[in-house]
């Protein structure tokens, strides 16, 4: 495992590979997930990333069953001092909000972030979290806030480091220049979908948000701000060639793109996920892959993939496709 500092010089140590634990008490039964999370372990893997309604859109779900189960897990390997711990709040559904989601979300104001951080804390059987991420944009409440709702959390010693996922650059930019003219701590990392092939710019992104040149420039520009990438692998897209591409990435642009990373693949003895998390973790803004698999063995190919140097001429090859 190789590792590198969460947010900037003063965040805590990471290992370069976070884990996501989306489907873990769901559509992954505990036995399976605790074997996952043991192998990570004993790689050296230490960020472990979840969030309060993690996967309440599976049929009898509520939302519960991914922190439940990482807390399980956590107090069962006495593992919580080794383990940088990242949860989220904002996607919750809220009965009193209605009965769908995600018309229904918890939302980020004062009151639900408090609400929010007090059950994930429940759940998880911890009394901190180490980066704590609001987790969709809520436009409903003043940016204002949601900075001091989270910054209060940090002040009162129960997280750690403050982050934003499936925000738009802009409103990225705009919380974190609040917090500083505030004296306040802000966002420190930022988690968007990102991958190798590039969407069809008129894909329907619903709550996500894409990582783009934007936020790339943006983050190459303030080193204090980590960027965390999720379905990075495409949920398999990868690995399937014989099946069509999920639809936002099925457009001409992407056949040349997948034909360069099979190539590479072929040159390196990799798989194109192997490339594909290289070329993350290693490009002019190194991204933390937040890994989603659903056994060992998909886990061990990730973790391969940490021995894997792609040398300029591939890079550029990739990058330029």
């Amino acid at each position: 495992m190789r590792y590198r500092t969460l947010g900037g010089g003063t965040g805590p140590t990471i290992s370069t590979l976070c884990l996501g634990t989306l489907p873990f008490g769901t559509t992954v039964d505990e036995p399976t997930a605790f074997a996952v999370l043991d192998r990570f372990a004993e790689a050296g893997g230490t960020f472990l990333d979840t969030a309060d309604n993690y996967a309440c859109w599976v049929p009898g779900a509520t939302g519960d069953e991914s922190e439940l189960l990482l807390g399980r897990w956590l107090r069962s390997r006495g593992a919580r001092d080794r383990t940088v711990l990242a949860t989220k709040a904002g996607a919750r559904p809220d009965p009193s909000r209605g009965p769908e989601w995600p018309a229904n979300l918890e939302g980020l104001g004062e009151k639900a972030v408090r609400k929010a951080v007090d059950g994930s804390l429940r759940r998880l059987g911890t009394d901190r979290v180490d980066l704590y991420y609001a987790h969709v944009e809520d436009r409903t409440v003043p940016l204002e806030e949601t900075v001091g709702a989270l910054a209060g959390l940090v002040r009162d010693g129960i997280v750690g480091v403050l982050g934003a996922s499936n925000h738009a650059t802009w409103r990225l930019a705009e919380a974190r220049h609040i917090a500083g003219a505030r004296n306040l701590p802000g966002f420190r990392a930022v988690q968007q979908r990102h991958t190798y092939l590039r969407p069809r710019y008129d894909a329907e992104s619903g709550l996500q948000r894409e990582t783009d040149e934007e936020l790339l420039d943006y983050a190459a520009a303030h080193d204090d701000l980590t960027l965390l990438g999720y379905s990075t692998l495409m949920h398999g897209g990868y690995a399937r060639p014989e099946q069509p591409l999920p639809e936002r990435y099925d457009h001409p642009g992407s056949v040349a793109r997948l034909r360069v990373a099979q190539e590479v693949a072929a040159e390196a003895g990799a798989t194109v996920n192997q490339v594909v998390l290289a070329w993350l973790t290693g490009g002019r803004v190194p991204v933390v892959p937040v890994l989603g698999v659903s056994s060992v063995t998909q886990l061990d190919e990730c973790l391969a993939a940490l021995d894997l140097r792609l040398d300029a001429a591939q890079r550029a090859r990739l990058d330029t496709a």
